[in-house]
């Protein structure tokens, strides 16, 4: 019989996450100027995935009619919703095109997922409560859920176990999210020992042959599980003290062998600081340096694709692992994970659009007939420097042979989007921006939202209310 008695204290792990979340502070300047470009390159991404159709049907309400007159803003839409469900419908559309930031580490994952909690928890609560809130709040909360969810998977991988990296999500909303809504240092406690209760959901949509559009909305149901489960918590559920270390039941043993996960550096504004921007190309972003090659090499190539012989792809162990694929790809989920297809369509166009996954570009046959021709081999230097804390690079090759003899060759390190080429990628997230929400509002109001870029006080200072106010688009209604 075992002796049922509640250990006298929270595990470290939920403690270091919790006092961080409570009462750490962020003064980096360097910190808060990346993460208003990481805000806005995640809304820019939000607008241009109304354009989608699939995307539109996870918008609005979880059934008809379930608006609220001061609810959260869905940014692009009319729809005001409870802070759960417009977590959900942010989220969907931040993760919609894999066109937002990235965090590769031991685990790997899209740290701008958490948008979708603090962005409707940040305006859920500025239009329902007594609060000055400011965008420079929501710039520390963006802050503090990317440090926990990056460094979380520095030292914590999920993928080796078969888990899907949006566990990391919803541990790292639902602390911010705890807070946002006011909960103190147990509320928080209290809803984080939950969400690690939560497990993990499977990567079974992520991988061939079952490819599919769970991979676009599972981080918004993440997020959005984050929110609900800080509302509980700020109502006063109860925690679990030993949910992490319970013996047999608690999350080590039954997950992980009986390791404990741990923080492998402290919580500070370490992953801001050195997230990965996709600037140029909605890919994977293992690919990111594939694709840049391959729009290097269509000036060279371009000419002479019927008489290409061979192409040989160097890359990296994880992209070895997730994006290596070969036979029928069934949708532009898979397409958008394949990095045979990605570099086939950068060489054939000379470019890599949204659009180049729809089936219209697809069905051209050239695509095919390039991805037949390929062999994707691991290059061990790339791996081992895709694991460097020192270099951290994302490396790909690609040597084209033609059937004369002759050959064509790129390599690329650092993707545009990495630390060591961030004054190259910064002017880039700014035009990436204005043409993604170029389509969908007028030009005054572009010009207005895309000001945000350079006037970084007057954002900082801005209400909540005010600016998810300058984002609300018309017409957008249930399709339910």
């Amino acid at each position: 019989m075992s002796e049922n008695t509640r250990p006298p204290a929270e595990e470290d792990l939920l403690a270091a996450i919790t006092d961080y979340v409570y009462a750490g502070r962020i003064s980096s300047p360097e910190a808060f100027k990346i993460a208003r470009y990481c805000l806005l390159d995640a809304l820019g991404c939000a607008i241009a995935s109304l354009d989608h159709p699939v995307c539109r049907k996870h918008l609005g309400p979880l059934v008809p009619g379930a608006e609220l007159p001061r609810g959260a803003r869905v940014p692009g839409t009319a729809y005001k919703l409870d802070p759960v469900q417009a977590a959900y419908n942010i989220g969907c559309l931040i993760r919609w095109l894999d066109y937002n930031d990235t965090w590769l580490a031991a685990e790997w994952g899209h740290p701008s997922d958490n948008l979708g909690a603090i962005l409707a928890c940040a305006d859920y609560v500025a239009q329902n409560t007594p609060t000055s809130m400011r965008m420079r709040d929501v710039l520390a909360y963006l802050i503090k859920a990317y440090e926990i969810q990056g460094v979380l998977a520095l030292a914590n991988s999920f993928n080796q176990i078969g888990l899907d990296h949006v566990f990391l999500v919803r541990i790292a909303s639902c602390a911010v999210a705890t807070a946002l809504l006011g909960g103190g240092r147990q509320e928080i406690i209290n809803a984080l020992s939950n969400a690690f209760l939560d497990g993990g959901a499977l990567r079974t949509y992520r991988h061939a042959p079952n490819t599919g559009w769970r991979k676009s909305w599972a981080a918004g149901d993440a997020t959005a599980r984050g929110v609900r489960l800080a509302l509980m918590a700020t109502a006063g559920e109860m925690g679990y003290p030993q949910g992490l270390s319970a013996p047999r039941w608690g999350l080590y043993d039954v997950l992980f062998q009986g390791k404990p996960l741990t923080l492998a550096r402290p919580l500070g504004s370490y992953v801001v600081e050195n997230i990965l921007f996709k600037v140029r190309y909605p890919a994977e972003f293992h690919a990111q340096t594939a694709a840049e090659c391959a729009i290097e090499l269509h000036g060279r190539a371009k000419h002479r694709l019927d008489q290409i012989k061979h192409i040989v792809l160097t890359t990296q162990a994880p992209a070895m692992r997730i994006i290596n694929k070969s036979g029928p790809l069934h949708n532009a989920a898979d397409r958008d994970h394949c990095l045979q297809y990605i570099v086939a369509v950068s060489l054939l166009f000379g470019d890599l659009k949204s659009r180049h996954y729809e089936d219209a570009s697809a069905s051209d046959p050239r695509v095919d007939a390039l991805r037949e021709r390929m062999q994707v081999l691991e290059e061990p230097r790339f791996s081992r420097d895709y694991l460097d804390p020192d270099k951290r690079s994302i490396a790909n090759g690609i040597a084209i042979h033609f059937t004369d003899g002759a050959a064509e060759s790129c390599t690329i390190e650092y993707p545009l989007g990495h630390r060591r080429r961030r004054e190259e990628a910064l002017p880039g997230l700014v035009e990436k921006f204005q043409t993604n929400i170029g389509g969908h509002f007028a030009p005054e109001r572009c010009e207005r939202l895309g000001a945000h870029y350079t006037q970084a006080e007057r954002f900082e200072a801005m209400p909540v209310e005010e600016f998810m106010g300058l984002w609300v688009g018309e017409g957008l209604r249930s399709t339910h």
